[in-house]
């Protein structure tokens, strides 16, 4: 059996349900849209988040979930997809998880639109039924989520960031979203606010686990073969860059800034750069930092009894860091 299909297996009703309620959370009077959002329906990841959700409900509810649950769960789905959206026209990026990308197919101007119409529908679905508390939890991450981006940027054009900016940048951009993910379960169900608490720190150091896992990709694995060099090519700074820049010489460093800066394009440079990296130590101390967020997040967990929910975070946990794509 699948990791993926393995934990979700104490959820398998739960998340049935919530796709008919999420298709219907998309539904609109305009012909145009339904085409759309039906073309994004069908073309879902692995559904991570909403999985978080019901199992952290399920975890911290005794078993059960709400019909609030199923809202929190479609109102993350729903912002989480115009962000997508907007990121897709934001980066002129043609495709997304290998299919075409909304901006490719209709447009910049009609995905703005849509990624829009998504944001208003996840407000909507939350104002209607008076969850406030679960609309302030999913709109912090929208924040939080936009000052990553726009800290990234502003820091990409320098090649020197520290590692606390690092931090600071990965903490908003991609674990801000999954730790809004469990605060949301825990508080679909009334969970007492330090548990809400509990639940999203936790989700946070999932988020930043699984961020330095992105990273260590770039670098290449024996499972998924050559070395990408993509994120080099791209100027990103990841852990094992930053960690590597911040402990070589004054030479080493100023020929590895020039390299990631006027040379990214040039593949046997990168493969250079990948290597020299990955000498000096880049790479172990990335995995060092990956598997300090993971044991901290699996610590949270110990505090809650044997549960098949638990198994399956704990699952999660463990296939977050040893994913090989």
């Amino acid at each position: 059996m699948k990791i993926v299909s393995q934990i979700k297996l104490p959820i398998e009703n739960e998340m049935e349900l919530f796709e008919k309620k999420f298709s219907g959370a998309m539904s609109s009077k305009v012909a145009l849209l339904n085409r759309i959002t039906h073309y994004v329906v069908n073309r879902k990841g692995k559904q991570m988040r909403p999985m978080f959700v019901f199992l952290i409900a399920k975890m911290t509810g005794n078993g059960t979930v709400e019909e609030r649950t199923y809202r929190g769960a479609s109102v993350i789905e729903l912002i989480h997809t115009a962000t997508l959206v907007h990121d897709d026209v934001v980066d002129d990026s043609n495709r997304r998880r290998g299919f075409f990308s909304i901006n490719a197919l209709w447009k910049n101007k009609i995905a703005v639109l849509v990624g829009d119409y998504l944001l208003s529908k996840g407000l909507l679905l939350s104002i209607d039924h008076e969850d406030f508390d679960l609309l302030k939890i999913i709109s912090v991450a929208v924040r939080e989520m936009s000052e990553g981006e726009l800290l990234q940027i502003e820091k990409a054009r320098r090649l020197d960031i520290t590692e606390a900016v690092y931090f600071d940048i990965i903490r908003q951009k991609t674990a801000t979203l999954i730790a809004a993910c469990c605060a949301m379960g825990a508080q679909s169900v009334n969970a007492p606010k330090e548990e809400v608490e509990a639940m999203r720190e936790f989700g946070e150091l999932i988020g930043i686990a699984f961020q330095i896992k992105d990273d260590l990709f770039d670098y290449g694995e024996e499972k998924i073969g050559k070395p990408t060099g993509i994120d080099i090519k791209e100027q990103k700074m990841t852990l094992p860059l930053i960690y590597t820049l911040n402990t070589v010489p004054p030479k080493d460093k100023r020929w590895l800034i020039n390299s990631v800066k006027n040379h990214n394009k040039d593949k046997k440079r990168v493969k250079q750069v990948i290597s020299f990296v990955k000498d000096t130590g880049g790479l172990d101390y990335a995995v060092s930092k990956m598997k300090d967020y993971q044991q901290r997040a699996l610590a949270i967990l110990q505090n809650y009894p044997n549960s098949p929910y638990k198994a399956s975070l704990e699952l999660m946990v463990n296939y977050v860091i040893e994913r090989k794509k």
